[in-house]
């Protein structure tokens, strides 16, 4: 069912019954507070969470649009250049998980939030849109959806992307196990450029260096899984019919940082520089994305 339920303070929207559900703060990037699966959290959310900074907070999902990661003019970061030659400033990872969402539309087991374009967004990003993420419960997970559609009459440039928080207390990282589909490995220089790439192995223990911060361009379909003692996620990837996931992001904060990130997105971190993963979305289009992550035993 849909409801509001009080969590550290807020009045956050919630939708499921009582062993499985999700809480959603619409008015704080719409940001993915909690996910709970038969009685277990899913995602990281800090006991100390600052509300008065969400965006800063390291914990659930956030959204990022327009743009993902650092983008850069000249070697200077929180800035990209148009088509035009105009430079614009944006922060990283762009402004939807800064923004409230608006509440488009709510079930028992689905609920899509939706940002538009307004005078808050213009000044880093002058084109018109409707972002809207979809979040469904499962039987046996989360399906969640990112839209994006061109409401202009100019061709808009993009990549989206999820920041998910694995709830996986730090100790447990060589014993957990992430497998790839097909990949190479990428990071980003301190530049804005990115370093040769690195054929991706199949499977990595957790706490492996060569997962810190980096990107995984995918060569081909498959899942991605996270396999912990307690549970497995299964993220799966590029359905038929929506659009592709360019790479899959692996990062966490700190050695002690009791989460780990896996992140599906739609290009690299300074596309609209270098061009690997940046989209155009023609007037009136509309572009959708969706990974499915499912938790086995």
């Amino acid at each position: 069912m849909t409801s509001t339920q009080q969590y550290q303070g807020q009045d956050l929207l919630r939708i499921g019954d009582a062993d499985c559900y999700l809480l959603l703060a619409p008015e704080h990037g719409g940001r993915l507070v909690r996910w709970v699966h038969h009685g277990q959290d899913i995602l990281f959310w800090p006991d100390d969470a600052d509300w008065s900074r969400v965006a800063k907070v390291r914990g659930g999902n956030p959204l990022l649009f327009p743009f993902i990661g650092r983008h850069f003019v000249d070697g200077e970061a929180g800035k990209w250049r148009s088509r035009d030659g105009t430079v614009h400033a944006l922060p990283q990872h762009g402004f939807a998980r800064d923004l409230p969402f608006e509440v488009v539309e709510a079930s028992e087991s689905a609920v899509s939030l939706q940002l538009a374009s307004s005078d808050a967004t213009r000044p880093g990003y002058p084109y018109s849109f409707d972002f809207t993420v979809t979040y469904r419960l499962l039987t046996d997970g989360l399906e969640a959806t990112l839209a994006t559609r061109n409401t202009g009459d100019q061709p808009l440039p993009y990549y989206a992307g999820h920041h998910f928080y694995f709830d996986l207390p730090h100790a447990l990282r060589a014993e957990s196990r992430l497998s790839m589909p097909p990949s190479v490995r990428v990071r980003q220089n301190g530049d804005g450029s990115l370093n040769t790439p690195e054929t991706g192995d199949g499977t990595y223990t957790v706490d492996d260096p060569r997962l810190q911060d980096t990107f995984h361009v995918l060569r081909a379909a498959g899942p991605v899984r996270l396999a912990m003692p307690s549970r497995t996620i299964e993220i799966g990837l590029n359905d038929a019919d929506t659009t592709p996931w360019y790479a899959v992001t692996t990062w966490t904060e700190r050695d002690d940082s009791d989460f780990y990130c896996v992140e599906p997105w739609l290009g690299l971190p300074n596309a609209i520089g270098h061009g690997q993963g940046l989209r155009w979305l023609d007037a009136g289009a509309e572009e959708r994305a969706t990974c499915r992550l499912l938790v086995k035993p």
